[in-house]
């Protein structure tokens, strides 16, 4: 459970077409390394994380208290399971397995509700059994690419429960529409944000969680001090700004453009089917053979995501990031070698 894609590219020597690792590429931004550059001349102070959470609070319509500012989402996993003391964990899964990894870490036994290709991996609110106490999805959902509805994830609240949306995937998508982020009234909601995707600050480890005042303040005791380092708070304040956000809303955009490319060049291919409908910047494909398809895309120059490793799915799955166009068309033309190699 512990696998994810920056393993794919680690042994390419710098060599293979990343189409592994979901942070955007050309990442990030150029005013954006600027200012983590000058956020380096207070290197000798102590973070002050109050103007990053204040800007956190207003993008997304919430007081202050209402924010906690993380080292990555990683972090905020561990934080829940260690401090929220669960006693009836599920999580939904195919996802991100470092919500799972972590509770298993802190010696819970988790429940999995397996979501399946037949139903387009779409979220029932039933298959939930009504005595977790924990509930954990992610929305748009890594590796599926599916965009649950907001109002099915709500059907999951109940007094008793906390339920937790990693929407780490959520500002690649245009217009937040299914994002629950700014939602106040949904009881034991908490909602996990990354900055690593967009803006391409994998390294730095920042993100946020979003919810009532009593879990957040049960979160932050469980933390270290300082958790987020200066320059992680001055990119978690620059790019919560209105100029950032205008910038994320055109590059989701865009990526919503280069992925109708990509499925469409898939579509090209009768053994590879896609799950979806996929919303995200990555689409999940189910191919014969797979695991050698995959192999010889290394020896073709390209990384792609196994997905055997996501409870729920088999070898026959791998999940491809969203490249421009020119990248598709070259993985295009290498997958068309490899699939002819493997058939």
């Amino acid at each position: 459970m512990r696998h994810h894609g920056d393993a794919e590219v680690r042994d390419g020597g710098g060599t293979l077409t990343d189409l592994a690792v979901n942070v955007r590429a050309g990442t990030p931004p150029a005013w954006l390394r600027e200012h983590l550059t000058a956020a380096l001349d207070g290197l000798a102070g102590y973070p002050d994380g109050r103007a990053a959470r204040r800007a956190v609070a207003a993008r997304h319509g919430r007081p202050p208290e209402e924010v906690l500012l993380t080292a990555g989402a990683a972090e905020a996993f561990v934080l829940l399971a260690r401090s929220l003391g669960a006693r009836h964990p599920a999580v939904v899964h195919p996802q991100f397995t470092e919500p799972e990894a972590a509770l298993r870490d802190a010696g819970h036994s988790v429940h999995r509700v397996l979501l399946t290709a037949g139903s387009g991996f779409r979220l029932d609110a039933d298959a939930v059994p009504a005595r977790a106490d924990l509930v954990v999805l992610g929305n748009p959902t890594n590796p599926t690419s599916v965009l649950h509805p907001a109002e099915e994830i709500v059907r999951l609240a109940r007094p008793g429960r906390t339920l937790v949306v990693d929407e780490a995937f959520m500002d690649a998508v245009p217009g937040e529409y299914e994002s629950l982020a700014a939602r106040r009234d949904v009881p034991g909601l908490l909602v996990l944000r990354s900055l690593t995707k967009t803006w391409g600050l994998a390294g730095l480890r920042v993100g946020y969680v979003l919810g009532d005042r009593e879990r957040i303040a049960a979160l932050e005791r469980a933390q270290p001090l300082w958790p987020v380092s200066s320059p992680g708070l001055a990119a978690i304040e620059a790019c919560c700004g209105p100029a950032a956000r205008d910038e994320a809303e055109r590059a989701a955009r865009g990526i919503a453009s280069d992925r109708g490319h990509l499925l469409a060049r898939l579509a090209e291919f009768d053994s590879v089917e896609v799950a979806g409908p996929a919303l995200g910047p990555f689409v999940l494909v189910r191919l014969p053979g797979a695991a050698a398809v995959r192999e010889r895309l290394r020896e073709l120059g390209f990384a792609v995501r196994r997905a055997d490793t996501f409870p729920g799915l088999g070898p026959q799955w791998l999940r491809l990031a969203v490249r421009d166009r020119e990248t598709t068309d070259r993985f295009a033309v290498a997958l068309a070698k490899a699939v002819a190699v493997s058939s």
